[in-house]
């Protein structure tokens, strides 16, 4: 069901040469990006009656309005199940604890007497967020973009998920009642590059916002790829992952079990243990078969995952080559299951998110941990963060400087403008002193 890679015996070779070795899927967003040019100009020139054409067109159903009316949402929440309520407060609570000591607060630094440096810390004005809602309905992707927004202090947030026939041409009515739990009422049908097009242009019914946020498919990555520039974006997700680090330790049921966890999102999931435990390896081999046959989604989801190029159980000689390995595949979620997982886990540079130990599944980060979900993928944790409320944050340098302040490093302008022949630069300071710059102390 899953393949091997052996990389034991040779010494490992370095940067993309390891890369290289390791799995990945296959996912071509420059190629999507042809396609979804049209759809977004369509949005920019039509507008609502553009969003509304596609949902026909891709969600099967045809909507009055694009907006969704606020007493849906209050609808939604009432008849939603108590227990899945009592789930996403909990799960709420537990994400605000976290996001709020992200926080930053403004800073001063006096360089000299009579000059100092603030940076404040400024939110953006209005972000648009992505809730996907294809294969899967993800609330907990509401909560984890909706809450570092606010605890960022961000004034304007608007929510998008895919229409759905199902439901009349509303989204999810548990993304609906996640909405409701969180005080974001202006929320959008639309889906994939339609909805990225709706924040990055506007529309007659949604405001342009200055940022968009969220995971998606490799059209909602497109689509991001399209506004950079325009837009601030989160990240260009690409197909969810997960690696585990193990050795003889570790319990096979545990392995088996996350790596399907990972695997039921997508068939582009990819799921990827690196051990220098054959037996463990036969074992997880082993236990993936009775797991998966007792799973849902199988043939449409985790057999393709688990078969398909992106996943493989990689053979290493020790814990110290595994390291190495995982460092340069830099997976979205990283589980170590180690002897000392926690001192192994200190050790690790390239990870969207770190889950250390038997009883930390990456399902707890997904859902209750408190942590953030929404992470790199695609190798991309070697240079980027997951969401947080700094994502929402613009840091902005103030320069407050007296005339004794200036007058003492004027020359070191002047000189450093010219060494750069940019004389008018120089000249702005020298104004100042009536062009004659003091010479220093």
């Amino acid at each position: 069901m899953i393949s091997r890679i052996d990389l034991r015996g040779d010494a490992l070779p370095e940067g993309p040469a390891l890369r290289d070795l390791l799995p990945r899927a296959d996912f071509d967003v420059q190629a999507a990006l042809e396609k979804v040019r049209p759809i977004c100009e369509a949005v920019h020139h039509r507008g609502d009656a553009a969003l509304i054409d596609f949902a026909e067109r891709f969600d099967g159903v045809r909507l009055e309005s694009v907006r969704v009316p606020v007493q849906a949402l209050a609808e939604a929440l009432e008849a939603l199940d108590p227990a899945v309520r009592a789930a996403l407060e909990e799960s709420i609570r537990r994400a605000r604890l976290v996001h709020r000591e992200q926080r930053r607060s403004t800073h001063t630094t006096q360089v000299v007497p009579g000059g100092s440096v603030t940076e404040k810390w400024v939110p953006v004005e209005r972000v648009g967020l992505y809730a996907p809602g294809g294969r899967s309905v993800y609330p907990s992707s509401v909560i984890m973009n909706v809450v570092p927004a606010q605890e960022a202090g961000v004034e304007s947030i608007a929510l998008a998920s895919p229409a759905q026939a199902e439901f009349a041409g509303l989204p999810h009515p548990t993304i609906l009642a996640a909405c409701a739990l969180l005080g974001v009422d202006e929320v959008y049908a639309a889906g994939g590059a339609t909805a990225v097009a709706m924040f990055a242009y506007g529309t007659e019914s949604c405001p342009p916002a200055n940022m968009v946020t969220g995971p998606g498919n490799i059209w909602v990555a497109a689509a991001k790829r399209y506004f950079t520039g325009k837009i601030g974006i989160d990240a260009e997700a690409g197909p969810t992952e997960i690696a585990v680090l193990a050795d003889d330790t570790a319990d096979p049921v545990h392995v088996a079990s996350d790596l399907i966890s990972q695997a039921e999102h997508d068939p582009l999931a990819a799921a990827v243990l690196v051990t220098d435990s054959v037996e463990l390896a036969d074992a997880v081999a082993k236990e993936l078969e009775p797991q998966v046959a007792a799973t849902k989604h199988v043939e449409d989801r985790i057999r393709p995952a688990l078969e398909g190029k992106q996943s493989a159980i990689v053979l290493v000689d020790g814990i110290e080559e595994g390291l190495r390995v995982v460092d340069a595949y830099g997976a979205e979620h990283l589980e170590i299951q180690t002897a000392d997982a926690a001192r192994v886990a200190d050790r690790v540079r390239n990870a969207g998110a770190i889950f250390i130990g038997p009883w930390a599944p990456v399902s707890l980060g997904d859902y209750a941990a408190g942590s953030n979900h929404v992470l790199p993928t695609g190798g991309c944790a070697c240079h980027s963060s997951g969401l947080s409320v700094q994502s929402f944050l613009r840091g902005i340098h103030i320069v407050d400087y007296t005339k004794d302040a200036l007058a003492e490093v004027a020359h070191h302008v002047v000189t450093l403008a010219e060494a750069e022949d940019l004389p008018a630069h120089g000249a702005a300071v020298k104004a100042r002193f009536g062009w004659k710059v003091p010479t220093s102390k």
